[in-house]
């Protein structure tokens, strides 16, 4: 039919390298690489399947394994650096800065736990892990907030798409690893190191800001998406399930990678559909003969004057508010919220000291779970095996809340008004299911909280990045997106470093004097049952319980903005842009 079309205009070769051109540099395939670069973004999740083979490696302690996942925790989520950077170059420069990081960060890690460099300080090993982890925030800032101000009509939709892809990580890249290395955990921390790279480098010039009127369907394109990272996340979850049963060679995960690959690229037949039909309507207005139109003189004269004049007083008026008004004489004074904040009016604001302490609370307890995943299946007593499961499922599951809360936060937004704030706050009560399932072992609680867990981390994310948006404007939003997420470190230094880690060793240690044991130095330390982290996760569903109250503050101080329309300005804009054009 592509073809057909092409014939049909007549060009031949001149009219397949104009569409090429077309689609290459069009909206809709930078939806696509953003894709590619999100679903190798968001590895540092699967920490839980290879801090084993760090922990045993190196001869680490529970403590100093938390330790480093505090600050691979910590370069993924503060991304201050990645944000600026982002507000003053274009988007390709924060790639490439992040690829470098990626791959510097993790090879060095491969090479220590490979025994082919002399063990590094602990401090040089929480710089190599941050340093790769931090990368991740140059990728998602490059390619998420373009994405956010390219399409800022449809920034649930957006947000959970890119946040999805980024949540899907673990799974896909499991599904590759297998296929590519066996089982391997060590050469899993190469793989993670390579491929985000080469995802950035690869698509450099595609991420870039576009002044774009949107188009009537654009909705739908994103609904295609969705339905496509459906398909793949539903396939990911029938082969996880299958792996669990069966032991899978290295040919078997081939088959399965050649099953994602293929649905990873699916999106691409939507990108060359979408551009054709842009194409041709290019194509057919070129072609149509111009119309002269004949305007009295005086009457233009009159119009452009008045225009200019217009938009010389617009620009005096501008000019002269940002003399007269400084950053800091007005950080205490920030305009209505859905303006567009300072970043210290933002800084110093109630709402975003809410969101900062919820985010501590909520996301902090979250990824912390995740982070231990793999440590909690073992002192239970889980196969290795099921360890992989538990990492995959709670990748899957970070996909579904990721999108769900995009879509789902966006839809009934729209139709009945409902916030945001009040949505974070039931995901924050749904979440201490998941922890209580860890602290008290119920039989298969792991697989059961991994999915709870999953889910709520992915929808408190997409939640906290489409409020920030909302609340506070998108003028600087690449800084004030890497700002609320600095609370996330926060968090887990908190629950992951000072409680459960701390908790864990105490158990363990007492574990081994009752059994008469002495630890050696060097030797890496280990708990079993459920002890070892029931009180720390009894604190955790505490505290996440006390910042779902806290939430509630922030839906009444924003009910009467969320009751509005929250989107009004944007379409103005367009309206205005559309008039200018004509």
């Amino acid at each position: 039919m592509l073809m057909a079309g092409i014939a049909a205009g007549g060009g031949g070769w001149a009219d397949m390298r104009s569409l090429s051109f077309q689609v290459i540099t069009g909206r809709c395939f930078m939806m696509f690489a953003s894709f590619l670069i999100m679903y190798s973004a968001g590895t540092t999740n699967m920490f839980g399947l290879y801090s084993g083979t760090i922990k045993t490696a190196l001869g680490y302690d529970q403590t100093t394994l938390n330790l480093l996942s505090f600050f691979k925790n910590l370069g993924a989520n503060v991304g201050v650096l990645s944000g600026l950077i982002n507000e003053v170059t274009p988007p390709w420069e924060g790639l490439s800065i992040g690829a470098v990081l990626n791959f510097f960060g993790y090879f060095m890690i491969w090479l220590a736990v490979s025994r082919k460099i002399p063990k590094p300080q602990v401090w040089q090993m929480c710089l190599y892990i941050y340093m790769g982890a931090n990368s991740q925030s140059f990728a998602k800032t490059g390619s998420l907030v373009t994405w956010v101000k390219n399409f800022p009509e449809n920034r649930g939709a957006v947000l959970g798409l890119l946040k999805g892809y980024a949540g899907l990580s673990g799974a896909i890249i499991t599904q590759l690893y297998h296929a590519f290395y066996g089982n391997d955990p060590k050469a899993l921390i190469l793989f993670i190191g390579w491929l985000p790279a080469a995802s950035s480098f690869a698509f450099l010039p595609t991420i870039r800001i576009m002044k774009v009127i949107q188009q009537e369907n654009e909705l739908k394109v994103f609904w295609n998406f969705l339905y496509i990272s459906l398909g793949l996340a539903g396939f990911l979850m029938v082969i996880i399930i299958v792996e669990k049963e069966l032991n899978f060679s290295q040919g078997e995960y081939g088959g399965s990678a050649a099953v994602v690959l293929f649905m990873l690229f699916l999106p691409l037949a939507v990108v060359i559909q979408e551009e054709f039909k842009l194409w041709k309507i290019k194509q057919q207005s070129l072609r149509e003969p111009v119309q002269v139109i004949i305007v009295p003189e005086n009457s233009n004269t009159r119009t452009t004057s008045s225009v200019e004049t217009s938009n010389s007083i617009t620009r005096q008026t501008s000019s002269e508010k940002e003399v007269s008004v400084s950053c800091f004489s007005n950080m205490f004074n920030p305009p209505e919220i859905g303006e567009d904040y300072t970043i210290l009016q933002a800084l110093f604001s109630i709402d975003m000291f809410i969101l900062f302490f919820t985010t501590i609370c909520g996301l902090g307890g979250t990824l912390t779970a995740i982070d231990n995943l793999g440590q909690i299946g073992i002192s239970q007593g889980y196969p290795q095996k099921s360890l992989s499961t538990l990492i995959s499922l709670v990748s899957i599951w970070n996909y579904l809340g990721r999108v769900t809360a995009g879509f789902g936060s966006e839809i009934v937004l729209d139709k009945y008004k409902f916030p945001r704030p009040l949505m974070l706050t039931l995901i924050l009560l749904l979440s201490c299911v998941g922890h209580l399932l860890i602290a008290f072992n119920i039989k298969n609680g792991p697989y059961f909280a991994s999915m709870i867990i999953g889910l709520c981390f992915g929808a408190q994310l997409s939640l906290l990045l489409a409020i920030i948006s909302e609340i506070f404007g998108l003028k600087y939003y690449s800084t004030l997106y890497n700002i609320g997420l600095a609370a996330v470190p926060v968090g887990t230094y908190l629950f992951n470093e000072r409680l459960v880690g701390h908790l864990y060793d105490k158990e363990a240690k007492r574990q081994m004097a009752d059994l008469g044991i002495q630890r050696k130095a060097g030797e890496e330390l280990n708990c079993t049952g459920v002890e070892c982290y029931k009180l720390s996760f009894i604190i955790i569903t505490a505290v996440t319980l006390i910042s779902s109250l806290v939430s509630l503050i922030l839906v009444i101080r924003t009910r009467k903005f969320y009751k509005g329309d929250i989107y009004n300005k944007f379409r103005e804009q367009d309206k205005a842009a559309e008039t200018g054009m004509a």
